[in-house]
């Protein structure tokens, strides 16, 4: 009776080496992470990463348009679909924001790789600002709409807007995370929240 060996998957393959990356990065920095640490982490041969990438700077790469591009979206663009009243909703993304120890201690996984790449490898700097812009321009277009719609002041910039929203935020979780404080991302929370208050008519 023949045995047949169950070939392996390689979509599931390349997954579990983009969350492995992810993971290395996130804890370590691309700098500080190593191909034979995301391998381990994968499970996978050090010839099955080769097939799928050419590189950890290309297999970052990936991370950020497929995993970074991904969260961003799922987080902040996909509520802001559409909705009537983006101040509404944006208040409660922002009030969703995990607070755990560990997650303030880790970071925002976009700003990190941000601040330690975007003056080290133009092509991830170059990747990243994507995402930003993507980032960006989803708010700034929820807040057109809301303008539109008349739940959203008609005197202030959408994009500008967006902008300072997004930095305020990320300046926050980059504070606490320097601190190691959560009751810090809690205050800028609050903040942000406050601010965005101010952008009803």
């Amino acid at each position: 009776m023949n045995m047949q060996v169950p070939r392996k998957n390689p979509v599931e393959t390349r997954q579990r080496l983009l969350d492995a990356a992810f993971t290395e990065i996130y804890a370590s920095g691309y700098q500080g992470s190593d191909i034979n640490s995301i391998i381990a982490r994968a499970g996978v041969t050090k010839g099955a990463l080769y097939h799928h990438f050419g590189g950890k700077t290309d297999i970052a790469n990936a991370v950020i348009d497929t995993l970074l591009d991904g969260i961003t979206t799922e987080k902040w663009l996909a509520p802001l679909d559409d909705v009537d009243d983006p101040v509404d909703a944006l208040i409660e993304i922002v009030e969703g924001t995990l607070l755990t120890e560990m997650a303030v201690n880790g970071g925002c996984p976009l700003n990190n790789l941000a601040q330690e790449m975007s003056g080290v490898n133009e092509d991830i700097r170059l990747r990243l600002r994507r995402v930003f812009q993507m980032w960006i321009g989803g708010v700034a277009d929820a807040l057109r709409l809301g303008q539109a719609n008349g739940k959203v002041r008609r005197d202030i910039d959408a994009r500008e807007t967006a902008t300072f929203m997004i930095a305020t935020y990320e300046g926050y979780i980059s504070l606490a995370k320097n601190a190691r404080d959560p009751s810090l991302l809690s205050a800028g929370v609050r903040q942000v929240v406050k601010y965005l208050e101010t952008l009803r008519p």
